[in-house]
């Protein structure tokens, strides 16, 4: 049995996406948790407000959920050819451990997935270079789905079986 970490970059369409994932998971005997960043509401990053300690967030638990997780699927819509400033955002303050942050994602198996309203490839492709640099395991088959495109059950049962290793 597998420890999924679903995060959602925003909430709506996304996180009902969030909600597939985690259902499908369970339905395989997995353990599954939704995270979504837009309810975290974190203070924008800036290297100011992070070296101010009253200022800095305390997101220890989100930290402690991804390394207890055995795998994450980070599920965030296209914005502007790119991810939204929530998953950045998140990024930048888990970032500035970096040593725990790369030894936190270093080989941790990943999925990506999207509701996007413009396809979703390219914030597809900007989370894999992204997850990819910070030293993930970016599995291949991705989920992409929008208003025109219902997410494929299938893909997401194969992409959780590809993650539970």
């Amino acid at each position: 049995m597998a420890r999924f970490l679903m995060i959602t970059a925003t909430s709506g369409t996304n996180h009902d996406l969030a909600v597939m994932f985690s259902n499908a998971a369970q339905a395989k005997g997995h353990e599954a948790e939704i995270v979504d960043l837009a309810e975290l509401d974190l203070p924008m990053f800036t290297l100011a407000r992070s070296k101010d300690p009253e200022k800095t967030p305390d997101i220890s638990g989100l930290i402690q959920k991804m390394m207890d997780s055995d795998s994450w699927v980070i599920i965030a819509p296209e914005y502007n050819g790119s991810y939204p400033p929530t998953l950045n955002n998140a990024i930048a303050w888990m970032s500035r451990d970096w040593q725990n942050f790369r030894s936190m994602c270093t080989g941790k198996p990943v999925g990506l997935a999207t509701h996007s309203g413009g396809g979703g490839a390219h914030v597809i492709m900007a989370m894999r270079q992204q997850f990819s640099f910070i030293g993930a395991d970016v599995i291949g088959r991705s989920c992409l789905s929008g208003r025109n495109k219902d997410a494929n059950p299938d893909t997401i049962d194969a992409m959780i079986d590809g993650l539970a290793r």
